[in-house]
């Protein structure tokens, strides 16, 4: 009879034990999503839609998402590739864009402490997975900075901007289609990263006197002017040239001296140099031109000439200080 007491409690306890295990396995099981339910997760967006990676440290306004949601539709591979599989961010959903009888455009959050990634996913009309990337990338205290859009042409535009020591800014600018294959295309690529230094303009003859009625810096921009100064006497008037035309793919430059043939004009000739340029002064400008054979000191397709603005120095007005 004891024995009897003692297998009923152990039979007992044993289905108490499977009973509480059956309802934790109920409790933790992965609920089964249709396509459209997983795409009804998302609020609606509308074109165009503009993200900047800043987005990415404020506090989530969007709805978190489940893992055991994005794992039914979309390849772990995505967020592994950029966070590795020890990370495993916190998703959100961003908003969504439907393209009518055709694709759905997917905006997913994934935010751990070292990185914030926003990625672009796409499905097809029929709610399966088909393209994924990131968008904008926000990692620590780097530097580089991201923006991306889409246009009403759903035309996807990825940038990222970055600053070297000397404060330069550059960019590349990335442009995407999703095609017919069911893939984001890049169509095209623009960038100034990697372009030489543009090498500043040493002015030889900046440092000398203007006092002459007609001296001083004629500028049209930094890369294209004429620097005037005294010569020897009234008559003479040193020059130095410089410019750039046709983007910087036509360059010329001359050092020199010019004689005044009347009182507002001005020839550059010299010995053993076939060069010859003159300069016509007014008030406010100077108009050059070349007379003839400058040829080796300007590339072959540009000549000296031009007008150039006066620019005129503000006087330092000299600093009044109190009587004691």
């Amino acid at each position: 009879m004891r024995l009897s007491k003692m297998m009923l409690v152990f039979i007992l306890m044993t289905l108490l034990i499977y009973c509480r295990n059956k309802t934790r396995e109920g409790a933790g099981a992965i609920k089964k999503l249709e396509p459209e339910d997983f795409l009804a997760l998302f609020h609606p967006l509308n074109l165009p839609v503009i993200f900047a990676d800043s987005s990415l440290t404020r506090k989530p306004a969007d709805s978190p998402l489940a893992w055991s949601a994005y794992n039914q539709f979309i390849t772990d591979t995505l967020i592994h590739k950029f966070f590795g599989k020890a990370v495993k961010p916190r998703l959100y959903t961003g908003g969504k864009l439907v393209v009518k009888g055709a694709e759905t455009y997917l905006f997913i959050k994934a935010l751990s402490p070292s990185k914030k990634i926003l990625y672009l996913v796409c499905f097809d009309r029929e709610g399966k997975f088909r393209a994924g990337m990131p968008l904008v990338i926000r990692e620590g205290d780097s530097e580089m900075r991201y923006t991306a859009s889409i246009d009403n042409k759903y035309t996807i535009s990825v940038s990222r901007i970055h600053k070297d020591p000397e404060g330069r800014a550059y960019f590349v600018r990335m442009v995407y289609v999703y095609n017919a294959e069911g893939a984001f295309t890049l169509i095209m690529r623009e960038s100034n990263e990697g372009k030489p230094r543009i090498a500043p303009i040493y002015n030889p003859i900046d440092t000398l006197a203007h006092k002459h009625k007609y001296t001083g810096d004629y500028i049209e921009d930094k890369r294209n002017f004429i620097s005037f100064r005294d010569g020897k006497n009234n008559s003479v008037i040193r020059f130095f040239v410089h410019f750039e035309k046709d983007n910087g793919n036509c360059k010329g430059e001359l050092k020199g001296e010019a004689r005044f043939v009347t009182s507002t004009v001005a020839r550059y000739i010299a010995s053993g140099d076939p060069c010859s340029v003159e300069f016509s002064f007014s008030e406010k400008n100077v108009r050059m031109k070349e007379l003839e054979g400058c040829g080796s000191h300007r590339d072959i397709r540009c000549y000296f000439d031009g007008i150039y603005p006066r620019h005129r120095q503000v006087p330092v007005k000299p600093v009044k200080t109190r009587r004691r």
